[in-house]
C-alpha cells in the first residue's frame, strides 16, 4: 500500500486514535485488553533469536526483564529469518534484507479473545545497510526495543516524529540518540507493564516448553484493516480477522 492510499484512510483511523493518544500527565499506551496469559509472575517469555543483531537483542532482552511482571530470554530460533513465520507460545525476532517494503520494523501479535498467543517481530535491513541515515546503534536500539515492547502489549507513548523525546523507545523521534536517549524502556513502561499483568489467568499461552507448531503470517502488505495512522503516516496499525475470536494486529514503522 502507497503512503497516499494511506493517507486515504485518516479520517477512519481518526477515533481509534484519539484513544491512543496519551496525555503528557498521565500517558497510557497498553495496547487495548491484549496481554499473555500466564498464572504466576513474573512470568517468562521466550524471544526466538533468528537475527544477526544479536547485542541489540541481548540489550532489548535485559531492558524488558527489569520488569517486575515478565523476563525475557533469548531462545535458538525456530523459523527463517527471511519469512519469519511464527511459533505458538514466544514471539519470533527475525533480520533480513526484506526490500524496499517501507518499512524499517513491525511487530504482529496474534491473540485470542484478548490473550496474546504468539509474536513476530521483524526488522528490515534494506534500511539500515552501512552508511545509511538509519545505520547508527541508537535507530538500532529504538526500533528493536520498541517492536518487542509491541509484543508485550505496550502501544506508542508519542508518534509525533519531531517532539521532544519523551526517554523511552516506546516514542517515535527523529533523533533516538537524544537527549534524552529513547533507546531503552523507562519507568512509565515499567508501570504500564505492571497494570496489564496484574491480575493473573488459569492458563498460560506463553509456552517454557518446544515451540508449537508454526502459524501463517499475513504476507507483506496484506495486514487487513488500518486503525491507526499517526504523524502523517509514520507509524500504523493494522488488524486481520483470522476467523472466530482470532485476530492478528501489525504495528508497522515506516521509513
Amino acid at each position: 500500500m502507497s503512503r497516499t492510499s494511506r493517507l486515504s484512510f485518516i479520517g477512519v483511523a481518526a477515533i481509534t486514535m484519539s484513544l491512543l493518544a496519551p496525555s503528557l500527565a498521565s500517558a497510557r499506551h497498553s495496547w487495548g485488553p491484549y496481554h499473555w496469559e500466564r498464572t504466576s509472575n513474573p512470568f517468562t517469555l521466550n524471544l526466538g533469536d533468528n537475527t544477526t543483531w544479536d547485542s541489540y537483542l541481548a540489550t532489548t532482552s535485559t531492558d524488558w526483564s527489569k520488569s517486575d511482571v515478565l523476563d525475557t530470554t533469548r531462545d535458538t530460533g525456530g523459523t527463517s529469518a527471511s519469512g519469519c513465520p511464527e511459533t505458538s507460545g514466544r514471539v519470533e525476532v527475525c533480520n533480513w534484507a526484506y526490500g524496499n517494503t517501507g518499512w524499517l520494523g513491525m511487530a504482529q501479535i496474534w491473540v485470542s479473545g484478548s490473550h496474546i498467543t504468539q509474536g513476530m517481530v521483524k526488522v528490515n535491513d534494506t534500511y539500515f545497510k552501512t552508511g545509511s541515515f538509519y545505520d547508527t546503534p541508537a535507530w538500532r536500539n529504538l526500533v528493536m526495543c520498541q517492536e518487542v515492547g509491541h509484543t508485550l502489549g505496550l502501544s506508542h507513548v508519542d508518534t509525533a516524529f519531531y517532539n521532544k523525546n519523551r526517554g523511552t523507545c516506546m516514542d517515535y523521534t527523529s533523533n533516538p540518540s537524544g537527549p534524552p536517549s529513547n533507546e531503552h524502556p523507562n519507568q512509565h513502561d515499567y508501570d504500564q507493564l505492571v497494570k496489564i499483568y496484574t491480575h493473573l489467568d488459569f492458563t498460560t499461552t506463553a509456552r517454557q516448553t518446544a515451540p508449537g507448531k508454526n502459524a501463517a503470517a499475513p504476507a507483506d502488505g496484506q495486514w487487513g484493516q488500518l486503525v491507526a495512522l499517526t504523524d502523517g503516516g509514520r507509524t500504523a496499525v493494522y488488524v486481520l480477522d483470522a476467523g472466530g475470536d482470532q485476530k492478528v494486529f501489525t504495528f508497522v514503522i515506516w521509513a
